[in-house]
This record gives structure tokens, sequence and C-alpha cells, in this order.
């Protein structure tokens, strides 16, 4: 079985990381514009480099939730079977011991050089301005995607995507593409797909099944479902 999984804010969010924005159109009392945009960062550096660098500090503070530990343990079962595809920049996932994983819109412990296009791994602050460790030039920002980039892994992810048995979609609104277009690519090639969410979404093309609840309830019940359907299965000759 070959399984690919969708992850959105949504199961961050029990863990205690906001999600991306709120009903005001505000992220964390800020203009989205403003903070995840190439056109936000050249205006104004400074506050770009400040925002990313405190929500590092509160991805760090804040722990996976069962959701995250759930689908760690249905990668121990299936193995290479399940990618997981995120559109998170937190680091729960790893943490919780996923390990075949793409984080499509980057990440917040890697910083991006405007110089070299070097990804160093970063824990720190970058709002101080330090050194590339490959180049050594002050063009640090943090290594995340922003509205108007190009994501991480579309190939990886779209080939997996037409290969699966099993599309999932978790706490995602499925409104901003790519993301937004897997569930029909999915659909399109065969696959089942699954949608586990706190409120559904308007996806184009509906999803096989739903099923409506906080992640960290309604994502540990369909990995139980799942490894207990595999267990039924008759060996293989």
């Amino acid at each position: 079985m070959r399984i690919v999984v969708l992850t959105g804010a949504g199961i961050s969010a029990e863990s205690g990381i906001p999600t991306f924005r709120a009903a005001d159109g505000l992220w964390e009392g800020h203009r989205v514009e403003a903070v995840a945009t190439p056109d936000g960062f050249e205006t104004d550096p400074d506050l770009v480099l400040r925002f990313y660098d405190e929500r590092r500090r509160v991805a760090a503070s804040v722990a996976p939730n069962a959701a995250h530990r759930a689908l760690a343990r249905l990668e121990g079962a299936l193995g290479d079977g399940l990618l997981v595809v995120t559109q998170n920049v937190d680091d729960l996932h790893e943490r919780a011991g996923s390990r075949n994983l793409v984080h499509m819109h980057g990440e917040l412990l890697r910083a991006l050089c405007g110089a070299c296009g070097a990804r160093p791994g970063w824990s720190g602050d970058l709002a101080d301005r330090p050194a590339c460790p490959e180049c050594g030039e002050r063009m640090l920002r943090p290594d995340v995607v922003w509205f108007g980039e190009l994501p991480y892994g579309l190939d990886r992810i779209e080939q997996a995507i037409v290969a699966c048995d099993v599309f999932v979609s978790i706490g995602t609104s499925g409104a901003v593409y790519p993301a937004a277009g897997y569930v029909a690519l999915a659909a399109a090639f065969g696959a089942r797909t699954v949608e586990l969410t706190l409120v559904p979404s308007d996806a184009v093309v509906p999803f096989d099944e739903v099923r409506a609840g906080p992640a960290t309830t309604v994502v540990p019940g369909w990995v139980d479902d799942v490894l207990a359907a595999r267990s039924a299965e008759p060996p293989r000759p």
C-alpha cells in the first residue's frame, strides 16, 4: 500500500502553533503581505526577520501531538510506502519520528542565503544578520516559501501522488495551490481520497471519505483503522 499524506496548519494547531491566517486576515498581528512575501522582505527586512525569529521560538516551545505521533507510527509499519507532505514549516513531524517527509513550504530550522543559495540548518536568530556559514555574506533569510515563490519538492510530490493508492489531507483548507489541486490529481489516477479535518473543506473534487474532528482524535483513529485492515489482509504468496 502506498499512501501520501498532506498536512496543513490544523495538525500543528493543537500543539499550540497558531494557524497561518486569522479570520481578520492577519497573521500574528501582521498583514500576510508584510511578512510572507518577497516584497514585504524588501520593504522591511528587520520586521520579517524578527517575525520569523519569534515563530522559531514558538515552534521550539511546543511538542508533537497525537496526530504527529500517529503518522510516525504509520510510517513505522509502511516504511517507504508512506510519504508525508507538509505545508507546515515547524519540525513537529520530525520530532514525532517521521522521516519520509517533504516540507513543501520550507522550514523554520533552515536559513536561505540570498548570495550563494545555501540552505544551512539554523536554530538561532536571523535579525542580527549573522554570516552565511558557506560564503560568509550576511544575506540570510528564513528558508520559508513566501507567496509568489515556488514550493520545494514538487516533482517528488507529484510522482508520489500519481503512484499512490490512498491520498489523505489533514488539517488544510485546500485553498492554496499547488497543494489545493492534489486531491484532484490523486483521484484522477485512481487513488482513494480521505480528508481528516476539523472543518471539511470545499474541495473542487469531493473526497471519498471525510472524518471531521480534532486532528488528535481523527488521525490516530484513521491510522488504527489502516493498520487493522492491513493486518487482516491475507499474506502474499
